[in-house]
């Protein structure tokens, strides 16, 4: 069986225990109609993320962040003339994002309730720790986790140190999430198994082009679905 070694599980925050990707994109577009005097949806939202890349090295992940890089974005869209008013706003939609519900992917506790009885369960997210310490909390589901890790990057380096850090066999490791960039190729890439359990939604940093994906790491279209392979 191929997952009989695992003893410790790690599940990706965002978009795999609740939705998050989905208040980014409704975020965008209320963003890109408050900034449609100066270009059109479809440039704002290129700039924007050019934007959100150029800042990533110095914000890291999370809302705070790209809250930042929308006003930086609308400065230079507007050439400076940006009003305090719409400034406002968007800082609003930053803070209406912060304030938003968790809201749990179907199944997830299901399936956390089932596992925590034979596993090690571990939350790895990225992201901004407040904001992620504060979703955790909202969710409910803190009584399954062992531990909770929120991390700067979800790289190779990044999983083997922390693996390391938490004295845990790679060959006994695996990792539950939505994205093949972060949750799933750096995990095969050490040694460790994967699951991915795409979601609806991704963003655009996240996508892989076909060639990085691999026969290596299991599919499921539903979270529920990784309870057929543990």
């Amino acid at each position: 069986m191929k997952y009989k070694n695992i003893k410790v599980i790690a599940f990706d925050a965002d978009d795999t225990l609740w939705v998050n990707e989905t208040y980014f994109r409704d975020v965008e577009h209320k963003f890109a109609k408050l900034l449609s005097a100066y270009e059109t949806e479809n440039t704002i939202d290129q700039e924007l993320f050019k934007m959100e890349m150029k800042n990533l090295p110095i914000y890291g992940y999370g809302i705070k962040g790209f809250m930042l890089s929308m006003v930086e974005s609308a400065i230079e869209l507007s050439n400076g003339k940006i009003s305090n008013k719409v400034l406002s706003e968007i800082i609003d939609l930053g803070k209406e994002m912060i304030s938003m519900p968790v809201e749990l992917l179907d199944g997830i506790e299901e399936v956390l309730e089932n596992l925590n009885k034979k596993y090690r369960l571990l939350v790895l997210t990225k992201g901004d720790l407040l904001d992620q310490e504060r979703k955790l909390e909202k969710s409910g589901l803190t009584k399954y986790f062992h531990h909770v890790e929120v991390m700067s990057d979800k790289k190779e380096k990044n999983y083997q140190d922390l693996l390391d850090h938490l004295e845990i066999n790679v060959n006994e490791f695996l990792m539950i999430g939505n994205s093949l960039k972060s949750d799933v190729l750096p995990i095969i890439n050490i040694g460790g198994k994967a699951i991915h359990v795409p979601f609806h939604t991704t963003w655009q940093h996240e996508t892989v082009s076909p060639n990085e994906e691999s026969d290596a790491y299991d599919v499921v279209k539903n979270i529920v679905e990784v309870l057929n392979y543990l």
